[in-house]
């Protein structure tokens, strides 16, 4: 692979990273609850996701999920129900009276393993994350060069992008809600992480592509 073509490649994806997506909300509703460190479990759950996409794409298993198929259309139904579900559980969270006035802003632990469940689940019952990388590779990969090691190097490139994007997406969502940490202003932006959670299980749940 030239290094004009691994440039290019890494500027499209750093683009699509940025977009803000499921992953982006999930991550950042984490790090706003459970803080930074906790968010870092939901992040490695959604890169594992990616590099399932990829092992899939290597083995030509990307067109199992060809628009308009029943595949599709059922990940995508679970895809809408799972976003569903965790944005309506996130609001509901929030407004759930405190347990004790003297310590509003204690929180019920979470589990790593629960938080890296979350961001594999929100990434592989997205579908069109799959189809959005069958479609990007191809145009990546020089055949007259090894095709193995051209998608180890994307697959590389690929996860740290998009796990540096998502790590500095919740680094950001913890200092902005650290120092109202306790107050009001947390429960209604959790709720707008959880209301665009709702959104985008919706959006996923409409699309006809």
């Amino acid at each position: 692979m030239s290094t004009n073509i691994f440039l290019l490649y890494s500027v499209t994806w750093l683009l699509v990273a940025l977009t803000p997506g499921p992953a982006v909300i999930c991550s950042m509703a984490q790090a706003a609850r459970w803080g930074f460190r906790s968010s870092l479990a939901g992040i490695a759950g959604i890169q594992t996701g990616n590099l399932f996409f990829f092992i899939c794409v290597g083995l030509g298993l990307g067109t199992f999920l060809a628009p308009g198929g029943r595949a599709f259309a059922l990940v995508r139904l679970l895809g809408a129900i799972y976003l569903f579900y965790l944005g309506m559980r996130i609001i509901f969270a929030t407004c759930r009276p405190p347990s004790s006035k003297a310590a509003p802003s204690v929180l019920p632990p979470v589990s790593r393993h629960s938080l890296f469940l979350q961001g594999l689940l929100i990434q592989l019952t997205n579908p069109k994350a799959l189809l959005f990388v069958s479609a990007l590779l191809p145009q990546f990969i020089e055949p007259q060069r090894s095709v193995p090691v051209q998608m180890t190097v994307l697959a590389i490139t690929t996860i740290g992008l998009d796990a540096a994007v998502l790590s500095t997406y919740a680094f950001f969502a913890q200092k902005g809600t650290q120092s109202f940490r306790g107050s009001r202003a947390v429960a209604w932006l959790e709720r707008v992480f959880g209301a665009a959670l709702v959104g985008f299980g919706c959006r996923l749940l409409l699309s006809r592509e």
